[in-house]
């Protein structure tokens, strides 16, 4: 069954090189470190294999260095010699009798690279790295030039359909194209012509080794979002210097990783980087790839549609859902498991050395290890909470085979989610409980919502095993006056069950508090949330003459004057995720939140929150103080069920409550489920 109706254009073929794409949908690059597991090739083969039966359309790798100094770190992936051409072979055989296409991206990672010989185009230290670089000398660039060719060369040998050559994100190639970080005065740097110089002859030397059926993509910085980056004009130049030298498509990339700009985290609008992607387009002639946050196809459409693209690169949603293009075709869209942004068990999992997986799939990463088998002996069995736990684990289930009923004592289901989606940036749980809703129904698990189940009715219905995913409890710190009129819990707040004054302290500055401390100082009232994201980080709109794509930011004012308070001394946000806490810590300095640490707490009366910091005491004179203290296991049912004699397993916060964690309590639940 195919249904183009809703996505024409997504679902349009396109002739690229020597292959015809089935329809507009990729898989962008990432990094996955399944190298760095038992059976690597094996893993990886399965990983791609499983998104090319899921019909997409091309599969890009991850990165790939031409040379042993420019890899992402110790013991990352190069392609240089042809004894490494049989795993490839391997990989590249497994997607093509999966029925889609491979692409090799070639990534040299100049001074990102965490190594001690790293290099760049000038000793500029990055400031994400610890290890500052040595600059090239002009024949050192020649020889990269030439060591890009040979990747490329084996590329086209171990079966991929092309390569990617990676321009884009600060990595090497990036760095020669910026004033910002390429000082030379040789053939590769001195001014805008020879700062192009190096992606051109890198272009002009890979199209020299492959034959003209090889696919050439080069990865663009569309916006550099750095101080001193390149103006859209230059981009534009290079564009067309990439088309002349031979690429067949312009893959557009943004930001670089050292900018002080979340370009992909949840808070960031989906397809809120058109403008930049546009430019490209209309310097060229050749196909154009846009990129990041496009997580539904109904926006990659939108996109494709407006003529800014012609190709829609996705990465974190083929994790969630590695059949996103064939529900597309089939025209269940609305069937996909959405990529929601958050980053934790992809992104974050690489920069801390851990294998990529995903949220909302965390069978995303371990195909080999995850078969999809049914129930030896399906039974009855209940779910008790419908939050992430007891929602994966009752979809795992039913899908196995097992007949399950899941309780849930408020009207819908979601838990905790139901707050975390009412944060701004957060709204795409939206789309996660969307999903869950349809999947549980679609797999036949009974909801009993606004039921709050008891063991006698669970031991009537006789029920084979209870899971209890009952969530958790905030934590009351023991803090005198903890009853005073103007202290609120952080569920009162978010669900707006008890006002907030203009003058507020969160006490607890973990993932809860930074939540919080982001509803309360949220101006609200945008329309268009691409113009107020671009207006509170500085990014110029119509990306025109400003470099590096940046402006000074229109800061509205914060209703709310707030202070984030902890016990613990040291720097506010250390625990939040690798890759987006230090923009959510960014954002709360923009709208002026205080942030103490190393904060005793006293007291809470009509004057507001005694505390004491170093030594010295003082009152923070607050309307309100939120308790955001942290957590409890949910348990009460626990006790009743074990004196039932009714055997049950805790999962997700019921079972541990350190923090709100979604990525974990789905994990642990599916695994259960797995074996359940």
């Amino acid at each position: 069954m195919t249904d183009t109706s809703r996505h024409p254009h997504l679902l349009a073929p396109l002739r690229v090189a020597g292959v015809t794409l089935p329809n507009r949908m990729v898989m962008g690059a990432m990094h996955t470190r399944l190298e760095t597991l038992d059976r690597p090739t094996e893993r990886l083969a399965a990983f791609y294999a499983e998104r090319a039966r899921g019909e997409i359309g091309l599969i890009l790798t991850g990165g790939h260095s031409p040379v042993p100094e420019g890899v992402m770190d110790e013991g990352g992936l190069v392609l240089n010699r042809p004894e490494q051409l049989a795993e490839h072979r391997h990989i590249t055989e497994a997607v093509r009798a999966a029925g889609s296409h491979i692409v090799l991206q070639i990534l040299h990672a100049g001074r990102y690279a965490k190594v001690p010989d790293c290099v760049a185009p000038s000793a500029l230290k990055a400031r994400i790295n610890r290890f500052t670089p040595r600059a090239l000398s002009t024949d050192e660039v020649w020889d990269t030039i030439a060591a890009f060719a040979r990747s490329a060369e084996l590329a086209e040998q171990a079966g991929y359909a092309g390569v990617e050559i990676m321009g884009s994100e600060g990595y090497l190639i990036n760095e020669f194209t910026s004033a910002l970080t390429n000082q030379r005065q040789d053939a590769f740097g001195g001014d805008a012509e020879r700062r192009l110089r190096l992606p051109v002859e890198v272009l002009k030397a890979a199209r020299a080794r492959v034959g003209p059926g090889f696919m050439l993509i080069y990865r663009i910085s569309a916006i550099d979002l750095m101080d001193g980056g390149m103006t859209g004009a230059e981009v534009a130049t290079l564009a067309r210097a990439a088309e002349a030298a031979g690429a067949d498509v312009i893959n557009t990339g943004i930001g670089w990783h050292e900018a002080g700009v979340p370009t992909i985290a949840a808070a960031v609008p989906r397809a809120a980087w058109v403008a930049a992607v546009r430019n490209v387009k209309q310097a060229v002639r050749i196909p154009v790839m846009a990129s990041n946050r496009i997580n539904l196809p109904d926006v990659a459409e939108s996109l494709l549609a407006s003529g800014a693209a012609d190709l829609v690169s996705m990465a974190r949603p083929l994790l969630a859902d590695a059949d996103f293009a064939r529900k597309t075709r089939q025209g269940r869209a609305d069937e996909i498991n959405p990529c929601i942004a958050c980053n934790q068990a992809c992104l974050d999992h690489i920069f801390t050395e851990r294998v990529a997986s995903c949220l909302v799939n965390p069978r995303a990463g371990r195909e080999l290890d995850w078969a999809r088998s049914p129930a030896a002996a399906p039974r009855r069995v209940a779910v008790v909470g419908g939050g992430p736990a007891g929602m994966a684990f009752a979809l795992n289930a039913a899908e196995r085979g097992h007949a399950v009923t899941l309780y849930e004592a408020e009207a819908e289901l979601g838990g905790q989610l139901n707050m975390a989606r009412q944060v701004p940036g957060k709204s795409e749980f939206n789309e996660m409980l969307r999903y869950f809703r349809g999947a549980l129904a679609r797999a036949g698990v009974r909801l009993r919502l606004g039921t709050r189940a008891s063991a006698e009715q669970l031991a009537r219905e006789g029920f084979e095993h209870v899971v209890l995913a009952t969530g958790i409890t905030p934590r009351r710190p023991a803090i005198p006056g903890l009853d005073h009129p103007r202290v609120a819990s952080y569920i009162d707040v978010i669900e707006r069950r008890h006002p907030v004054g203009r003058k507020v302290a969160l006490i607890g500055a973990g993932g809860i508090g930074f939540d919080v401390a982001e509803l309360l100082t949220h101006s609200g009232g945008q329309a268009d949330p691409v113009h107020a994201y671009q207006q509170e980080w500085g990014i110029d709109p119509a990306y025109t003459g400003n470099r590096g794509g940046l402006t000074e930011p229109g800061l509205p004012a914060a209703p709310r004057e707030v202070w984030l308070l902890q016990r613990k001394s040291g720097k506010l946000g250390a625990g939040l995720a690798k890759t987006t806490g230090w923009a959510r810590s960014l954002l709360l300095k923009k709208r002026g939140v205080h942030m103490l640490g190393g904060v005793e707490y006293i007291g809470i009366d009509d004057a507001g929150l005694h505390i004491q910091v170093d030594g010295q005491q003082r009152c923070l004179e607050v309307d309100t103080v939120v308790i955001c203290a942290g957590q409890e296991p949910r348990r009460e049912l626990q006790p009743a069920l074990e004196a039932a004699g009714i055997p049950h397993t805790l999962v997700g916060g019921a079972h541990v409550a350190a923090e709100l964690d979604a990525k974990r309590a789905i994990l642990e639940a599916t695994e259960f489920a797995r074996h359940f």
